[in-house]
Parts: structure tokens; C-alpha cells; sequence
């Protein structure tokens, strides 16, 4: 029970370690705001008119559509916030210093994981507010608004332990951009703005399993917004999924981070 106590109150300390970074660089935090808001103001009112979805009419049903999948691709972005504060740990040897000082070896992945979920939390309220003022709304009930949070969130946590354990090894000064080759190809080869349907075959299968696809149609069928359906077996099941992919995810680089942190001057 002490080691216990012991590591939560070490993770503690390193997440308003963290949490006290964003206060001293509130135009980094307000940036990292801004860019979803903008992302949904610009595919909103510039495309809006021109795209129709099914179940949706006119700008107000896409503007529907667009919300549940911005909410989404926003999690999926945060793996880069993760990847470049924990390398920029390690390169400035601020982790070996905390590996070699009395405190729980678990207490940095900790405290950066509950850091980047509240980060997440806000950067969802920030979202949210901006879809209701431009006339999103969900339609199925507190309950399953809450359900498809609690998805977008878990989609959140599992990114955040890949961006940990790609901090952990990714070594270079071109690292991030790296890094952003990958992620972008997952957030956009998605349902979030085009139906899988709509493309070549092997790309749209491609795009029908990408975890962040069964989170968008998963967060879609809970809001009651438009969406694009899909005849696959994943897309019938994206509630499902949308809990399977994350926790295999997790269930991967959960130990390999933690498993890099330990041998991590090898």
C-alpha cells in the first residue's frame, strides 16, 4: 500500500510538473486550441454548402457530420503533443535526471498520460463549444453523448502511449516531422470526410479499419449525427470496435513504453 501511495503521489508531482508548462506558455496551449476550432470553421462554412452526407441536409446536416469526426481527428493529433514533450525530455536528459532520483519508476509516463487526458478534456470542451454555436447538437440523450466522450477519450489515451513510446525511441532533430508522415495518413485516410465507399477498393478497406474511423462512426451513431453507414462488418460494429481497437492498442504500447523507460540508457 505505501509503494502504492508512493507512486501516485510521485505521478502527481509529474503531472502539474506538466500542467505548470502549459501556464507558463498559455499562447502554445491557445494554439493548440485554436487549430481543431479553425479546422471546423473552415470545412464548415467553406465546403458545408457543397457537400452533401447521408441522413444530413444542407450545411447545418454537414455541419452535423463534420463534428463527431473533427472531435476524433483531434485525439488522434494529440499523439504529437505526447511524442514531442516526452523527447524533448529525454534529449535534454530531464528523464535520466528523474530516473536517477528516489521516486517511482512509473511516476513520468504517469504524469505525462494524466497531463495530455485533461489536456485532451479541454481541447473537447473547446470543440464542443464551437460546434453548439455553430448548431451542432446530438440527438440520442445525455447517456450516449457521455458513452461517445468516453470513446473519444479512450481513442486519446491509446495515442498517448504510442506518442510515449515513439518519444522513447525516435532520436533526430527531423523526428516529429516524421512522426506527423504518419500520423496525418491516419487521421485523413478515415470516414472523417470521405466515405470509404467512395474509394478505390483496397483504400477504402484501408480507411474502414483504421481505428479512428470505427471512433468517428461509433461517436456519430451516439451523437444521432450523419454519417456515411458502410456495409463492412467493421463499420456495422463501430461501437465495438471503437472500444477493441484502443484497448489493443493500449494492451501493446502500454508495456513497451514502460518497458523502453526501464532500459532506456541501452
Amino acid at each position: 500500500m505505501n509503494r502504492l501511495r508512493w507512486a501516485l503521489a510521485d505521478g502527481a508531482t509529474l503531472t502539474r510538473r506538466d500542467l505548470d508548462h502549459w501556464a507558463r506558455q498559455p499562447a502554445q496551449v491557445v494554439i493548440g486550441l485554436l487549430f481543431p476550432v479553425m479546422i471546423v470553421l473552415m470545412f464548415g462554412y467553406l465546403l458545408g454548402g457543397g457537400m452533401a452526407v447521408p441522413g444530413g441536409s444542407g450545411a447545418a446536416g454537414y455541419r452535423e457530420f463534420l463534428i463527431p469526426g473533427t472531435l476524433a481527428l483531434t485525439m488522434v493529433f494529440g499523439l504529437e503533443g505526447t511524442f514531442q514533450a516526452i523527447k524533448t525530455d529525454v534529449s535534454r536528459g530531464v528523464t535520466d535526471r528523474f530516473r536517477s532520483m528516489p521516486m517511482a519508476s512509473s511516476a513520468v509516463v504517469v504524469g505525462r498520460s494524466v497531463a495530455d487526458l485533461l489536456n485532451a478534456v479541454v481541447s473537447l470542451a473547446a470543440l464542443v463549444l464551437c460546434g453548439l454555436a455553430i448548431g451542432w447538437r446530438w440527438h440520442s440523450g445525455l447517456a450516449a453523448a457521455l458513452g461517445a466522450f468516453g470513446l473519444l477519450l479512450l481513442l486519446r489515451f491509446a495515442m498517448l502511449w504510442i506518442g510515449i513510446y515513439l518519444g522513447l525511441i525516435v532520436r533526430g532533430e527531423g523526428a516529429l516531422v516524421a512522426v506527423q508522415i504518419l500520423v496525418w495518413p491516419l487521421g485523413f485516410l478515415s470516414n472523417t470526410f470521405s466515405a470509404p465507399s467512395s474509394m478505390p477498393g483496397w483504400l477504402g478497406a484501408i480507411a474502414s479499419w483504421n481505428p479512428l474511423s470505427s471512433t468517428v462512426g461509433a461517436a456519430r451513431e451516439l451523437f444521432d449525427n450523419p454519417g456515411w453507414g458502410g456495409s463492412s462488418w467493421v463499420e456495422q460494429h463501430a461501437i465495438l470496435m471503437a472500444i477493441v481497437w484502443p484497448t489493443l492498442l493500449i494492451a501493446i504500447f502500454w508495456p513497451l513504453s514502460v518497458h523502453r523507460y526501464r532500459n532506456l540508457d541501452r
